[in-house]
């Protein structure tokens, strides 16, 4: 399984971008696909989740209202969507597929099997 984030971008305070994630290879219904983002000197941080069957999603709550994850299973494809964008959501934001995962462990990092490059967003203030 490949995964391939695109979308990221520098972006005024208040902006909004929308992430995409291509996923390739083979894929299961009960895969979870999944948003996580990395701050310089900070820990990975999870952002969101969805299941490929359509379980979830899954926000974090300090992201909620402002992001929004989204699937489209024909196209594997997985997006999200970030509104009224703040400077502390400079990050690269990863994409990641996780087999075998129960809701409890959506959020943890370690359980993910597939992850891609990830994206750079910069907000400004």
């Amino acid at each position: 399984v490949q995964l391939q984030a695109s979308g990221g971008g520098m972006v005024q305070s208040g902006g909004s971008l929308k992430l995409s994630c291509a996923v390739s290879g083979p894929t299961f219904n009960s895969d979870v696909m999944s948003w996580f983002r990395q701050a310089p000197g900070k820990e990975r941080e999870f952002v969101a989740a969805i299941r490929r069957s359509g379980g979830g999603p899954s926000h974090s709550d300090s992201m909620k209202g402002r992001f929004t994850i989204s699937k489209d299973n024909a196209k594997n494809m997985v997006y999200l969507q970030m509104n009224s964008l703040r400077p502390e959501d400079t990050a690269v934001y990863y994409c990641a597929v996780g087999r075998r995962l129960i809701l409890s462990s959506w959020r943890d990092s370690d359980k993910y099997d597939y992850w891609g490059k990830g994206t750079q967003v910069t907000v400004s203030s």
